[in-house]
């Protein structure tokens, strides 16, 4: 089974990823600050400016917008935006959101766009000609599924707080945790194979901080709404078993070990520039705070979950006739638990970010 097929496709992903947006801007100034410094006249030809797992671009080319007029204040040399991510993502508004209406996102002058289908832990770019490096919201999908099972549970990350008859074995959690290591060194070490020297990589995603987890409350909900399912009869218990999402949530030690502290192995190819843990504001939390109104909270909650996990869901349960109205189901299960007991599923966006210089 894919780790994912990518986010629920048609737009749905953009219209419903404020809070992926808002985790972009926590960051983006550091790569601006970045962008400030760096010397682009000592080389010809464009500046190439990449983001690893874009999606449906919103967001990417948001961001991208940024960057290229951080850019065009150092330099007129031409500017290569390079969108990517897997092959299976709704690349049709990828390139909408890059071309809307026909015209490029970008009027700055001499700016190129393009897309690439492949998975960030492979290197998808020629040696040496990759300038600047992002990448938000992705780090954490991992590979490949390991082979252990974990039957009592959606995420190896376990549940937020113990819960009857939920559970992850220690062997599945060190399996996950083990692959993301080495998934997080190959990413490192394909965009050092293709930047050039004194490029910046900004790597930024969903994590683990002191105290909380990005992870807990929404995948709680999700599982719960998921044995709903299974005991309305819509879904079988192999189906729940088989829902495991293959997403590990790191800590900031986890994400900068490859390039940083004694046991660094590729310190050689990266300096670690800054590093931090941060909670991130959430839009549907806020207006809840102020406006009281459950009603839309629970609406807000229910569609940015459902825009990056519906695809594996369906992955996982068998198919049959019906299979969308079974999906309706279980994310109106999640809205309904939400109303019911909101404080069982809160949710707090902690993101870790490292912004790092190739040497």
């Amino acid at each position: 089974m894919p780790v994912t097929t990518g986010m629920k496709p048609h737009g749905y992903y953009d219209q419903h990823s404020a809070p992926q947006l808002q985790s972009i801007y926590a960051v983006l100034p550091w790569l601006l600050d970045a962008i400030a410094t760096m010397n682009f006249e000592e080389s010809q030809g464009p500046v190439v400016v990449a983001d690893f797992g874009a999606s449906q671009g919103r967001n990417s080319v948001a961001a991208m917008k940024q960057a290229v007029a951080a850019i065009r204040a150092r330099t007129n040399r031409p500017v290569q935006i390079v969108l990517s991510d897997l092959p299976t993502n709704d690349f049709n508004q990828l390139f909408a959101n890059l071309m809307p209406g026909g015209t490029s996102a970008f009027s700055a002058p001499s700016v190129y766009t393009a897309a690439v289908g492949g998975s960030m832990y492979n290197q998808l770019m020629p040696s040496g000609t990759l300038t600047i490096a992002m990448t938000f919201n992705a780090l954490g999908y991992l590979s490949r599924r390991p082979r252990e099972a974990i039957p009592d549970y959606i995420l190896p990350m376990g549940p937020g707080r113990p819960r009857p008859g939920a559970s992850v074995p220690e062997e599945a959690r060190r399996a996950y945790a083990e692959l993301a290591a080495a998934d997080l060194q190959n990413f490192y070490r394909a965009r050092a194979a293709s930047m050039v020297p004194g490029g910046k990589l900004l790597a930024a995603s969903f994590g683990v901080g002191e105290q909380h987890r990005c992870c807990d409350g929404i995948y709680d909900v999700l599982n719960d709404a998921m044995m709903d399912v299974v005991k309305a009869g819509r879904a079988s218990r192999e189906d729940y078993e088989r829902l495991v999402f293959p997403v590990y949530f790191r800590s900031l030690e986890e994400l900068t070990a490859p390039v940083s502290g004694p046991s660094a192995g590729l310190s050689h190819l990266f300096k670690l520039e800054r590093a931090e843990s941060m909670e991130v504001p959430v839009p549907f939390n806020e207006d809840y705070e102020r406006s009281k109104d459950l009603d839309a909270y629970a609406s807000g909650y229910t569609a940015f979950l459902r825009a990056f996990t519906e695809p594996m869901v369906r992955l996982s349960l068998t198919p049959r006739p019906g299979l969308d109205d079974v999906l309706d189901f279980l994310y109106e299960r999640v809205r309904a638990r939400l109303k019911e007991s909101r404080e069982d599923y809160l949710f707090r966006y902690i993101q870790v970010a490292a912004l790092l210089t190739r040497l």
